[in-house]
């Protein structure tokens, strides 16, 4: 599949680069923090949450309001699903990574998405970009098989356990933690989650 850049204007639709922060802070946090075979996702961690960054996150990016500074780390080359907040997500790449992307806009009404609509973004090393809240999105890929390090920053609380029953009908199928809806391909094999995908698990 093509592979955009962040830079070009094709990623307006979906986000914006963030140049008024500095990154340098939390870069050098994350140098501690491991790659796996697979893919971990650790929704706030006390070392990043301790950084300039997370207090400029807070008080300037997000208005003031309360923030959760984590990261999601690993080796991934395919979409395997498509998430969605009723926030924005903030993410900086510690290396080069690729996002695979989509617009809430294109779930269907019965709460299905077709890959076909997947668009793939290279993001450079020590690049930050806020995704929309109607961004469709998921882990990061890697660039040429490498793992990939990426900072992810959401309003606290969002990504943790549900404490209550989730629903089966409409989007309630979709809640999958706190603040997050997820719709998965059947091939990603993700034990409760709404198989909704349609065509292809894309790789890159």
């Amino acid at each position: 599949m093509k592979i955009y850049s962040v830079m070009d204007d094709n990623f307006k639709k979906y986000g914006r680069i963030i140049k008024s922060i500095d990154l340098s802070s939390v870069i050098n946090a994350m140098e501690s923090t491991p790659v796996p075979d697979d893919v971990v996702y650790v929704p706030e961690d006390a070392s990043l949450m301790k950084t300039e960054f997370a207090a400029d996150m807070k008080n300037r990016y997000f208005g003031e309001y309360p923030v959760q500074v984590g990261f999601c780390n690993g080796h991934n080359q395919k979409l395997n699903a498509v998430e969605y907040h009723r926030s924005s997500e903030v993410n900086v790449a510690c290396t080069d990574m690729i996002l695979l992307l989509g617009k809430q806009q294109d779930i269907e009404d019965d709460f299905t998405y077709h890959t076909d609509n997947i668009e793939a973004f290279l993001v450079e090393e020590g690049t930050a970009v806020e995704m929309y809240a109607t961004t469709l999105h998921y882990a990061p890929c890697g660039v040429d098989g490498n793992g990939f390090k990426c900072v992810v920053v959401l309003p606290q609380g969002t990504n943790y356990d549900l404490k209550m029953p989730v629903g089966t009908d409409g989007e309630d199928k979709l809640l999958a933690a706190t603040n997050k809806w997820l719709i998965a391909h059947k091939d990603a094999n993700i034990p409760g989650a709404f198989n909704g995908l349609k065509g292809d698990n894309l790789s890159v």
